[in-house]
Order: C-alpha cells, then structure tokens, then sequence
C-alpha cells in the first residue's frame, strides 16, 4: 500500500468492523434465547446475517472496480450504524433481531468487499499471503474484542444483558464511519471495462476456483456456527455468559496467531497442506468442545479450533487475488463473498435441521465432521504459487 497512514487506517477500520459484527451476532443469540426461542432455531439467525448480501456480493464487487473502495467503505459503515439502531429499537422482538441481522450483514458485505479489494490492488503478487495475513490479523483482532464487550457487559450471568452491548456496538459504528473517510483507494486506475470483459464464468474458469470457494465457504460456515453455538452451549452448561465470551475471544486470538505468520507458515509447508491440515486441526478442536470434557479442556479445544479456522480465508483470498486480471479484484474478491454467504444462509440452518434434539453439543460435533470431509477434499486442491512468484 502506498501510505503508511492508510495502511493504518485500512487495518483498523478491517479490526472495528469485525468487533462490531463479532458482538453484535452473539448478542443477538442471547436476546432470541432471552425471547424463548429455540436453540435449534439459531441457526436461521445466523443465516439472515448473510441472506441480502448473498444477492447483493457480485454487484457489490462491480460496484468497488467501477467506483473505487473508499465510497463503498462508507456506505458499508454508515450501515454499520443502521444495524445498531434497528437492535435498539425494534431487538425486543424476533422480527426486529432477523431485521437487524439483514442489514448488519448488507453493512459487512459493503466493508468487507472493499476492504479486500483494497489489499488486492494495494499489494505485490509475491507478498499476497503476507498482506492478507496482516489484514485478516487486524479482522481477527477485531473478533476477539468484541466477545470482550461480552464479558464486560455480561459479567457471571448465563444470559446477559443485551441493551448496553448494542448500545456500545452502536457508539464504535460512529467511529467506524469517520475513520472511512481516511482510508484511500488503490494505486490503480479504475478500469470497468476489465471487469465486464473478463466475467464471472472466466474467473470460474480459474483451475481449482471450484474447491477454494468451497473450501473457504464451510470454513467460514463453521466461525459462524461456532459464534452462535458457543453461547447456546454455554447456557445449557450452565457456563457464565463471561466465560463463554473469554473462550470467543481465545479462538480469535488463536486465528490471530497463525494469519499474523501466514507468509512464513505457506512459504514453508506450501498453501495445500497447510490448508488442509488447518482444516482438521479445526474439526479436531470443534469435535472435542462438543464431548463433555471440563472448561479447561473446552477452552484448549476452542483455541485449536481458532488456530485451524484463522487459515482458510486469507489463504483463498491471497490465491485468488494473484490468480484475477488487474481491474477485476473487487469482482474476484465479492465472488469469493458470494460463495461465503451461500454457506453462510444454507450450512448454519441445515446442520441445526440435521443436529435438533442433539443441542447446540450436537451442531458443533456435525460441524467438526463437515470440517473433516472438506480438509479431505482439499488434498486435491491447487493453491500454491506458481513457481515463478
């Protein structure tokens, strides 16, 4: 990236995002189980988060090739603000919460797209892993700050309470918007044009696009169950809602580990085997929280699981970034998204369909095997650099 105050910004706008979303979404499963609704039903919620969004991503990604990143930053975090608003008006409802859902996941899809798009055009083809690495560190720190709220606001109750979390989420999406304006756009000029001419089906065309997307889709399917579940498996427990938000935050805290030396990590063991041994290092970690072992050992599976899930995203993203033309990256990066979300609405509610009567123990544990089955799949990925790079 060109200036090292934007670079800042950028990563700190990447962390507050994530920290809005990453309380956000467990308070809101703690008001629907305040509300009395099952926890099997969770997973719809969750799902909601990524319904809009999941038509809206291609678009989204034309929209940053054609504009450029900072505009759509900003909308992105004016409906950071939105969503806090609709939970503090209308989240004493179940209707209120799905719509607040919907458009905080429309505001994180405008940031996110953008946010990606951004390192794309900002970085060298060599240092991809790298500067995704760094990115998804600053998400990730993100993630672990906002369960903190949890424990600030939540204390030793099972089910905290939700008000001030969504009023303190609200106060950090006000910063968000301002700090948009400081971030810049890519060195590069716009060039509509490429985006139109290269399309969709040529950039499914890519060798072993197929696998990544599906590969990164379950992956972030199973950060989302586990942000949802963790709190319903926690309330059955009997687990202090403060002690459920520490174990959140040891799994972001993990994923930060290892995308803080992604670079070093895929230069040394090449990105398919690191991916696929980080994919069943996280389906080991899920299964293990599931089985009723003691919090210390919850907490040490959850972490192996942070560790695991923290690979797959910025892995696909830097491959997919080297592997589009100049011009085309907002659209690589949304259609990335877009497989995402899909497994964001479908993987949450089918794998509570297929795990009810079991509790939230059960989701996590048909997760882990999800995980297992896809790190099988990915031996046969191609994600490594050509040797030219």
């Amino acid at each position: 990236m060109t200036a090292r105050p934007r670079v800042w910004a950028l990563l700190a706008h990447a962390a507050l995002t994530q920290l809005i979303t990453f309380v956000l979404r467990p308070a809101m499963s703690y008001r629907a189980l305040e509300l009395e609704v099952p926890a099997s039903w969770l997973g719809l919620l969750s799902g909601t988060f990524a319904l809009v969004p999941l038509v809206l991503a291609l678009p989204a990604g034309h929209v940053v090739d054609r504009i450029g990143e900072r505009r759509v930053m900003v909308a992105g975090s004016l409906l950071m603000c939105a969503a806090g608003a609709v939970l503090l008006l209308l989240g004493g409802s179940v209707p209120g919460l799905l719509a607040g859902s919907v458009v905080l996941g429309t505001a994180h899809l405008g940031a996110v797209v953008a946010q990606q798009a951004l390192v794309a055009n900002t970085s060298g083809s060599g240092r991809m892993d790298t500067a995704f690495g760094y990115y998804t560190f600053a998400a990730s720190l993100g993630q672990a700050a906002g369960p903190g709220l949890i424990v600030l606001f939540g204390g030793s109750q099972a089910i905290p309470d939700t008000t001030p979390i969504f009023q303190g989420a609200t106060a950090i999406a006000v910063v968000l918007f301002a700090l948009s304006f400081v971030v810049g756009s890519g060195g590069a000029p716009r060039r509509p044009e490429a985006a139109e001419r290269v399309g969709v089906r040529t950039l499914l065309r890519l060798p072993g696009l197929g696998r990544a997307l599906f590969t990164s889709c379950v992956v972030l399917a199973a950060v989302d169950i586990s942000l949802v579940y963790l709190p319903a498996l926690g309330a059955e427990r009997d687990i202090a809602s403060g002690l459920i938000g520490a174990l959140l935050v040891l799994r972001a805290a993990a994923s930060m580990v290892s995308r803080l030396f992604l670079g070093r990590l895929a230069a040394r063991l090449g990105r398919r085997r690191l991916l696929v041994l980080s994919v069943l290092m996280s389906a080991a970690g899920l299964a293990a929280a599931a089985a009723p072992v003691p919090v210390w050992l919850l907490a040490t599976a959850v972490t192996a699981a942070g560790f695991g899930l923290g690979v797959g995203q910025p892995l696909t993203m830097s491959w997919l970034a080297e592997s589009a033309p100049a011009g085309t990256r907002g659209l690589a990066m949304s259609l990335r998204l877009t497989g995402n979300r899909a497994g964001q609405v479908v993987v949450p509610g089918a794998v509570g369909l297929v795990a009810a009567g079991l509790g939230a123990a059960g989701v996590l544990f048909v997760t882990a095997a999800g995980l297992a089955w896809t790190g099988f799949l990915a031996r046969k990925l191609s994600v490594d650099r050509p040797a030219q790079d």
